[in-house]
């Protein structure tokens, strides 16, 4: 799971705005999507079958722009000895503004994170919301489903669960062998299931310790399993601290994982609005306690950025999109962290009124 850097995503950004200008007199429009691990030759075929279902098209101009986008990505996709790592998304319709004249633009996307649709589609609009979702998955949850016998820890990407690794103890069920006394029995039990804790615990820690973007653990699985693991898992305290969520699950495989994000629901959208929350109250505080290290408004923004002074840009989402693209690609050149605010809660509107949509905090003061 390698983070993608901000230059990527705003020229992966960019890239989605310029396709989702594009508007086809007709469904006339080519997207194609191929994930990773697909054989390209394969897809390559079936367009080629695809060219011959177009030609049943009844529009002439719809039909020709069809065909002819077609022939563009296949002979794009000949260029290519396997599929991308990531996957790839080739877009291509006809441009042009004028009735009755034709103009095949194509464009070739290899995202920074891999794509998990595959598809073909003709349509008056590009379908870029799959690569909208690769920008939104910058952040990681660790999860982990847990009973005295079986684990299952996984991480979520966005709105994607993945499996990383399940465990399973070899703690016997409650029936006990032969002439062994309850006492015992329990013993021996209760001792290979903090063993169990432990290595589940170890496992955590290799797979999350050093994790970029992981913001916060779920933690689920039956009552009192779950609560025995955070108590006697020896978890290490880093973790232990990322924890956000504890909930009651009674699954532990990978239903159980997805269970237990459904379950958390609330708890990832608080967190959301506390991380903004607390950026916003930085910035004021600093703002009023060593004004010459906190600025807003676009003149001043300008200023700063140009004279590479911004430490963390704070953009509303409120502000128009053009001007988001701009400031993004400023900051990014000089090496600044970008913040988006969300125009979601109380903190998000007092920030875009007082600032008009925009504020820095400053690695050193502009006089």
């Amino acid at each position: 799971m390698e983070e993608f850097t901000d230059k990527e995503r705003l020229e992966l950004e960019e890239k989605i705005e310029e396709l989702e200008a594009v508007r086809g007199r007709h469904t006339e429009l080519v997207t194609v999507m191929i994930p990773p691990g697909q054989n390209i030759h394969t897809v390559t075929k079936q367009l080629e079958s695809e060219k011959s279902t177009a030609a049943n098209i009844k529009s002439k101009q719809t039909r020709s722009a069809v065909i002819d986008s077609l022939e563009r990505i296949i002979k794009e996709l000949k260029n290519y000895k396997k599929t991308p790592e990531n996957g790839i998304a080739l877009y291509a319709g006809n441009t042009s503004e004028n009735l009755g004249t034709q103009n095949i633009g194509l464009w070739i996307i290899t995202p920074p994170k891999p794509l998990n649709v595959r598809m073909y589609r003709c349509d008056q609009t590009f379908v870029t919301e799959p690569l909208r979702e690769i920008l939104k998955n910058q952040e990681i949850y660790g999860l982990l489903t847990i009973d005295r016998k079986d684990a299952t820890i996984g991480v979520l990407e966005g709105k994607q669960i993945k499996v990383i690794r399940k465990l399973s103890s070899g703690v016997p069920g409650k029936v006990r062998a032969g002439g062994q006394s309850s006492q015992r029995f329990h013993r021996i039990t209760e001792g290979l299931a903090k063993e169990f804790f432990r290595k589940v615990a170890r496992e955590m820690k290799e797979i999350f310790f050093d994790m970029p973007r992981l913001k916060g653990i779920l933690v689920g699985g039956p009552i009192p399993t779950k609560e025995e693991f955070l108590e006697e898992g020896q978890l290490v305290t880093k973790l232990k601290s990322l924890v956000i969520a504890v909930k009651d699950i009674g699954y532990v495989d990978e239903h159980g994982l997805k269970l237990l994000v459904e379950a958390s629901e609330e708890d990832l959208a608080e967190q959301e609005m506390t991380k903004e929350k607390k950026i916003i109250e930085e910035f004021f505080n600093i703002l009023g306690k060593d004004p010459d290290k906190a600025v807003y408004g676009e003149d001043k923004i300008t200023l700063a950025l140009e004279r590479g002074a911004v430490n963390k840009l704070l953009i509303s989402r409120k502000m128009e999109k053009h001007k988001i693209a701009e400031l993004e690609k400023q900051a990014i050149n000089i090496s600044a962290e970008v913040i988006l605010i969300s125009d979601e809660t109380e903190e998000a509107e007092q920030f875009y009124n007082i600032t008009k949509g925009v504020g820095a905090l400053l690695r050193f003061a502009l006089e």
